[in-house]
């Protein structure tokens, strides 16, 4: 959709546990991310830099999760994170989720969620999606 403007250009987003959303949007040539432009935590935190590469070429995404982590009675003792690399830039190192954000659905972090593809009815296409559990920290 390269003549689409703001929201309206490759809208989509991927949903950790189905309540973190990490923005999917083509916002090539834009000089100064905000939190709602593609690679953003959406609504909350911009990507560091824009690496998105001009419409109608692959993106690639490497997100790296840690999801909050509670104790027996099931305090919060450490909030999730997130680190993202955008076309092999880092975008956001070890950021702290504050809390979920919009648009996403089962907002009870103590329980595990699925991977979600977000769709607003643009036209975008993913491929060659892998998901590695990773050691719980210790």
């Amino acid at each position: 959709m390269p003549n689409a403007e703001g929201q309206g250009k490759a809208n989509s987003g991927v949903y950790l546990q189905s309540r973190y959303e990490i923005q999917v949007l083509d916002s090539y040539g834009k000089t100064k991310p905000d939190a709602g432009d593609c690679g953003a935590y959406y609504g909350m935190a911009a990507p560091a830099v824009n690496a998105a590469r001009p419409p109608e070429h692959w993106q690639s995404y490497d997100i790296i999760f840690h999801a909050a982590r509670f104790d027996a009675q099931g305090n919060v003792i450490a909030r999730p994170r997130i680190t993202v690399f955008w076309n092999g830039v880092l975008i956001h190192d070890n950021y702290e989720i504050p809390h979920p954000n919009g648009g996403g659905f089962d907002y009870d972090e103590k329980t595990p969620g699925p991977l979600l593809l977000q769709d607003h009815g643009c036209p975008v296409r993913y491929r060659n999606i892998w998901v590695r559990l990773l050691d719980a920290p210790k």
